[in-house]
């Protein structure tokens, strides 16, 4: 079971990636924070594969795998872009629980694409719950400040639409490929896209005016992303994806905790039983899913 061990790490590391990221990007452009940290990423996951010794190994990766493994990649930098740009502008308490709502469409997915059907009318049920527990969450932060409301919440909702694709095109993607060596290919994917949106829209002059501070989130940042990740796709190669995804979901009790001691931000006795009902359903797809 160790695959359930790394799912569970994934979501702490997962957790601190929002905190470290938040506190990176209070100045810097969320393009260029993008860009840097999935430097940092590229290079841990890279390193990891020399570890291992998987190198070797990428000759053997069939032709629709290497390319379901570029949609994956192109897929999570789409997520990552908007998924920072939404939490630059607003709270981790906001966009957390909108990003987390992919869950319930990488479930969805994994029972029809996977016939992940094992206890199915829990997994439903389960799913449910989860759904609602996300609503409570955003409906209440949503009614707080339409201009606020309007610029974040389409760039979270994209965030999470591309994490469940990601998902999914990761499972279908690795088949017979190292897990290490997977995750340093999409990161790749993830690098060039992140730069050439940089590049394209000038933001590249921005880097000489970098805040060292920030830059120093930015870069840890990278590696919580990095250790997160290679726990992740662990996971999903070898576990049952209807119940690492959820697991790692709960990535977010971590972000909230930190971002009350950090940022202050308090939750609201509905949005507190939203978080509770997310946490109740992810277990309920942990144990018996």
């Amino acid at each position: 079971m160790l695959w359930l061990l790394m799912a569970v790490l994934s979501a702490f590391f997962a957790g601190l990636t929002s905190i470290l990221a938040k506190c990176g990007i209070r100045k810097t452009d969320s393009d260029v924070a993008t860009a840097l940290r999935t430097i940092v990423v590229l290079a841990f996951s890279w390193i990891m594969v020399l570890v291992v010794g998987s190198a070797g190994t990428i000759a053997t990766i069939s032709t629709k795998s290497f390319i379901l493994l570029l949609a994956s990649g192109l897929s999570t930098g789409a997520s990552w872009i908007c998924y920072f740009k939404a939490l630059s502008v607003g709270d981790i308490n906001k966009v957390v629980p909108v990003d987390k709502s992919s869950t319930i469409l990488t479930v969805i997915l994994a029972i029809v694409i996977f016939g992940e059907t094992n206890n199915l009318p829990l997994k439903l049920a389960a799913t449910a719950v989860l759904g609602v527990g996300i609503f409570l969450m955003v409906e209440k932060k949503a009614s707080e400040g339409g201009a606020s409301k309007k610029s974040w919440l389409p760039y979270a909702i994209g965030s999470a639409v591309f994490a469940a694709l990601t998902s999914i095109l990761a499972k279908v993607g690795i088949d017979g490929v190292e897990s290490n060596l997977g995750t340093a290919i999409r990161t790749g994917v993830v690098l060039v896209m992140a730069w050439v949106i940089v590049f394209s829209k000038g933001k590249h002059r921005l880097l000489k005016t970098q805040d060292k501070k920030e830059l120093l989130f930015i870069g840890l940042s990278g590696v919580a992303t990095g250790a997160s990740w290679l726990c992740y796709y662990y996971a999903i190669q070898n576990g049952i994806v209807s119940v690492v995804v959820p697991i790692d979901k709960l990535s977010i009790v971590v972000s909230i905790v930190f971002s009350y001691f950090v940022f202050k931000e308090k939750l609201s006795m509905k949005a507190l039983i939203g978080l509770l009902l997310m946490i109740a359903a992810t277990l309920v797809m942990a144990v018996w899913g």
